[in-house]
């Protein structure tokens, strides 16, 4: 990722730091015109980094509140970069024309260059909005899931080789990665759109063929696993095991804490999703089952492994 294109502050977390600046590139196959399905944390990360690179961005969230927290969150997060001067004012002043909300996926516009699905992790819900966004006839489409199978959710499309996987991260203002996901399908033509999608919004990128888990999330969920089992043995505190990982083995956020801000719930889901692939080496802790069934998802919910009270 060149040096033009991003500045290091520290995000929300203070754990990690690359906040986009907004820089002109011509890039022929880059995105102009995107949608976004799903007004949460991840589709409103992927709204504000698209809306800040000048794309029109259309999100799509069917709950009138959420929708109205989504685009509040994104108007904020712009004049707070470019109070930082990490975005330029006057790009900062276009993004409340380029970003609009709707609540039904047939507002959005046909032919756009790509539409980004982010709905909660559930195969059946999943599959029906990607083919209501097929039929608004995008360029490319994909889906931001962290482990469901892309072939899986693929199955019920017309153009299955315009379709993949773009595993967005998060905070995605932050997060420098995204993983691109492609089967058997996807044509190599459209990898190559969602490689110049990720670099228009500053990012870098792998690829990864579909497999459950992908890369990073069988990596992540590893490490997470096991560090929850720490904890339900009594081997030490999160803390004192955050610390171990981010002092001995420099990583930049700890197992746990990094699991409190991904979602309890997520972690979970993805853990179930994995031991039906892989066998009982991904079989979730009864700490983590019993954390999620008393509502302590993490920082979402104020209370995980840590109080974010």
């Amino acid at each position: 990722m060149s040096a033009d294109r991003v500045g290091r502050v520290a995000d929300a977390t203070g754990a990690y730091g690359l906040e986009h600046t907004l820089v002109t590139r011509s890039m022929t196959n880059a995105p102009k015109r995107i949608g976004v399905i799903g007004g949460g944390t991840m589709g409103t990360g992927i709204a504000y980094v698209f809306a800040v690179a000048g794309c029109e961005v259309t999100l799509i969230e069917p709950h009138s509140t959420q929708a109205a927290a989504a685009y509040r969150a994104i108007l904020s997060r712009v004049a707070g970069a470019a109070e930082r001067g990490k975005l330029d004012r006057e790009a900062a002043d276009r993004v409340p024309g380029l970003l609009r909300t709707a609540a039904l996926v047939a507002a959005l516009d046909h032919g756009l260059d790509l539409i980004v699905e982010s709905v909660p992790e559930r195969l059946d819900l999943k599959r029906q909005v990607l083919a209501d966004a097929e039929r608004r006839k995008p360029v490319l489409l994909a889906s931001n899931t962290s482990g469901l199978p892309i072939t899986a959710l693929g199955e019920a499309l017309a153009h299955p080789d315009r379709f993949l996987g773009l595993h967005f991260f998060n905070p995605v203002w932050s997060m420098p990665l995204i993983e691109i996901v492609h089967t058997v399908s996807t044509a190599d033509e459209q990898i190559e759109r969602a490689r110049a999608a990720a670099e228009l919004v500053g990012k870098e990128t792998i690829i990864v063929r579909d497999t459950p888990g992908f890369v990073t999330s069988r990596l992540g969920v590893t490490l997470g696993l096991e560090a929850i089992r720490m904890v339900e043995d009594g081997v030490a505190a999160a803390g004192d095991i955050d610390k171990a990982m981010e002092l001995g083995y420099r990583h930049p956020m700890g197992p746990l804490r990094l699991t409190d801000l991904v979602g309890l719930d997520v972690r979970l889901d993805i853990a179930r999703h994995l031991t039906a692939a892989f066998g009982d080496r991904f079989a979730p802790p009864q700490l983590l089952i019993a954390k999620v069934a008393a509502g302590e998802l993490g920082r979402k919910a104020g209370r995980g492994f840590y109080d974010w009270d």
